[in-house]
């Protein structure tokens, strides 16, 4: 989130902001991936998670207690996503992970871009993801 502010328009199916996105996300883990929970420990959670004078959007830990990074856009993801993504991966590997516990990583974006889906093929442990929202209205009667 440092390095890029997403700004989105209304009405056209994107979140407002990027804080927006994350703090849905957040709440949310089990859309993106069943049994996906939000790091936390002695008070600190994943959300807007410390990375070296940096902050990743998400930290979270999978089925399996790997630590996973979530990078989210609120609208294009494009390939130099990617280089933010891997720093914060490495830092989290360094100096959070304990010894043997895996790393990986997400991209969430409403679009992913053809080069960020190319300069991610070759890298084992990143996942991308292309959000979608919808609105449903219930009649109440008076």
């Amino acid at each position: 989130m440092d390095e890029e502010e997403d700004d989105a328009s209304d009405g056209d199916g994107k979140f407002a902001c990027e804080s927006d996105l994350r703090d849905f996300r957040a709440r949310n883990l089990a859309i993106v991936e069943p049994d996906l929970q939000l790091y936390e420990d002695e008070g600190i959670t994943g959300a807007e998670f410390p990375v070296g004078g940096r902050f990743a959007d998400t930290l979270g830990v999978d089925v399996q207690g790997r630590l996973v990074v979530i990078e989210l856009k609120v609208s294009r993801g494009y390939d130099r996503v990617i280089g933010q993504l891997l720093r914060y991966m490495a830092w989290i590997r360094e100096h959070q992970a304990e010894p043997g516990q895996g790393v990986r990583g997400m991209i969430i974006a409403r679009e992913i871009s053809e080069d960020l889906r190319l300069a991610c093929s070759s890298i084992p442990d990143i996942a991308l993801f292309e959000y979608e929202l919808a609105v449903t209205l219930r009649h109440v009667n008076a």
